[in-house]
């Protein structure tokens, strides 16, 4: 492991670094696991530590925090804890433990345990593996279930039979391991993956895990490829019976894509995009609006995240109708799009291929988003009008006129206001 080690950037060297201090100082054996041990030999960029410790996470995650002067968030139920640092960084520390589940996809009933416990309880062989951080074995690899030699043939595999039993969501997180890395689902775990799939088994699983699950594949690189693979399998049914991965939303996936790519070149400035929102809301597509609420309602989206996926289920058409025209005067498209997020707005452009339609959002992202006025309530009262609804409605007529180019300076604003209260 010490070659894999050697290639990381110096700030995650030193983070590990000073975990190995940690661990000898307090006596506790700590060691390097799951994806960060299996993204390091696949050498994919990870920058998030992974860190499974026999004795107590909590204690250690401390003691580590206080070193690295980090923010720390501690899970007391799980015995976890969360390192955040600069430049994305993460530690995720974890007390080794064992898992026992009382009945299909129930919760685990959690225990201390050791390494080799720990490590048996995971999901996938590739996860499985370990790299000790002190004593005599320090960054030897720790790999009890062949998981190197899986991740040499790019192969998914269980570490036993009743593993989608126990916990269903292992079928999309083989399903997004399998995408992301271009591997192949061996044989004996995709027949009971399918398995499980056909028992209805995704349905037993506590929606809002289904969900945190979902929106990992909807942040994968090209989430197509996964809905694509899901639904193939026949694992979408956990949302509606009526949900399909078409062709059409495989095209739209796309269209989004392009259309993400060109928002964050031209608007970097912008606040981040939730594009796998953008995603979700391309997969609801087909469905009316009665089962998209039914949707929501189950997977416990926020407040925010259900308003924009139900306002572009209502209004997209109508909006997509009235900028397919033109000749369209910039203050109507001001007042179409200015309640939008951006997320609907993306979408918006992915859905349509008519050219004024783009033509009127980039205007609208480049000029008329945020637009403000020079004036405000205090050249108003200046002008004697007394503070009330009246503001509101000059201050709206006023904004009219800029997005038009009927008015472009203060003087102009002013006079256009003079002219209001006479009339």
């Amino acid at each position: 492991m010490k070659r894999y080690l050697q290639k990381l950037p110096a700030e995650l060297k030193e983070i590990i670094n000073l975990a190995a201090q940690v661990s000898q100082d307090i006596g506790m054996p700590a060691y390097l696991v799951g994806g960060f041990l299996r993204d390091l030999i696949l050498g994919v960029q990870n920058f998030d530590i992974d860190i499974t410790v026999e004795g107590s996470g909590i204690v250690f995650a401390q003691a580590l925090a206080k070193r690295l002067k980090s923010d720390l968030r501690i899970h007391e139920r799980f015995g976890t804890a969360t390192l955040t640092l600069g430049n994305c960084l993460k530690v995720d520390v974890a007390t080794a433990r064992l898992e026992k589940y009382p009945s299909c996809a129930s919760l685990p009933v959690v225990s201390s345990g050791s390494l080799k416990e720990d490590l048996r309880r995971r999901d996938f062989t590739i996860n499985a593996m370990a790299a000790s951080l002190v004593g005599a074995d320090e960054h030897k690899l720790i790999d009890p279930f062949g998981g190197q030699n899986d991740l040499a043939s790019g192969r998914i595999r269980i570490l036993h039979d009743l593993s989608f039993r126990d916990d269903p969501t292992r079928i999309l997180r083989a399903i997004r391991f399998q995408q992301r890395f271009n591997f192949k689902i061996e044989p004996k775990t995709l027949k009971l993956l399918k398995q499980a799939i056909e028992e209805g088994l995704l349905k037993k699983v506590h929606s809002h895990r289904m969900r945190d699950e979902l929106i990992l594949m909807l942040k994968e690189i090209d989430p197509s490829k996964q809905m694509k693979r899901l639904n193939d399998l026949g694992g979408l049914s956990f949302l509606s019976d009526k949900l399909r991965f078409t062709k059409s939303t495989h095209d739209l996936f796309k269209l989004i894509d392009k259309e993400i790519r060109w928002f964050v070149k031209n608007f970097s400035s912008r606040r981040k995009l939730d594009s796998w929102l953008i995603y979700f809301m391309a997969l609801l597509k087909s469905l009316n609006l009665a089962q998209v609420k039914i949707i929501i309602l189950k997977l416990g989206l926020r407040k925010g995240e259900e308003k924009r996926i139900i306002n572009d289920h209502q209004n997209s058409h109508k909006i997509t109708l009235s900028l397919s025209k033109r000749g369209v005067r910039p203050a109507h498209i001001f007042t179409l799009l200015e309640l939008l997020s951006y997320e609907e707005i993306i979408l918006l452009r992915a859905s349509s291929q008519v050219k004024c339609l783009k033509k009127y959002i980039k205007d609208f992202l480049e000029i008329y988003n945020g637009m403000r006025l020079f004036v405000s309530g205090h050249d108003l009262h200046g002008l004697g009008i007394l503070p009330g609804p009246r503001y509101e409605k000059i201050f709206a007529q006023v904004l009219v006129a800029k997005l038009n180019a009927e008015v472009k300076t203060r003087s102009q604003e002013l006079a256009l206001i003079k002219k209001l209260i006479k009339s």
